[in-house]
């Protein structure tokens, strides 16, 4: 985020609020630590820019900060992909429950992504022109989003049909 431009903490956090957040959210438990961690790693600079009275630190990529972020956006072999989803958790674990349980689980994760995907379709009906990089990443996660809610109603259906096939 710091190599987008000179930023404090309070803007990276409201930056990511509005980007970043639909894959790689952040909290100020986070990024403050991570920004005392960066500048003693000699990876980014903070110079004191108080306005209005309130202190607020600004901090700008180092040359050794920008080195390593070159290397950090090389590909991976095997890159890390992790999902914390505790509704997958639950459908997971769904056996322990009843059938109505898991059926009204997989609505409530249908309708958590389709409100994302409504989101993420504002957010490129309003963009404009956009970088490509985040262009790209607002296209996957587009795609993504759309992908799940086609699974939760074509599993809730599947689900309420063989329902029906039990009662029956």
């Amino acid at each position: 985020m710091i190599a987008l431009g000179k930023q404090t903490g309070y803007d990276i956090k409201q930056f990511v609020d509005e980007s970043t957040r639909h894959f790689w959210a952040a909290s100020y438990g986070q990024i403050y630590p991570e920004l005392r961690r960066l500048g003693e790693a000699g990876l980014i600079t903070g110079q004191s820019e108080p306005t209005g009275g309130r202190a607020r630190t600004v901090y700008q990529l180092t040359d050794a900060g920008r080195a390593a972020l070159t290397e950090w956006l090389e590909p991976e072999p095997d890159p890390t992909f992790e999902v914390r989803d505790e509704g997958m958790l639950k459908l997971f674990f769904s056996d322990l429950g009843t059938r109505e349980q898991r059926i009204r689980n997989i609505r409530t994760m249908r309708e958590r992504h389709e409100r994302t995907l409504a989101q993420l379709s504002t957010l490129e009906q309003e963009s404009g022109h956009i970088p490509e990089g985040p262009r790209l990443a607002l296209e996957f996660g587009i795609d993504l989003h759309r992908g799940i809610v086609e699974w939760c109603e074509a599993t809730e259906r599947r689900l309420a049909d063989e329902g029906a096939d039990d009662a029956g």
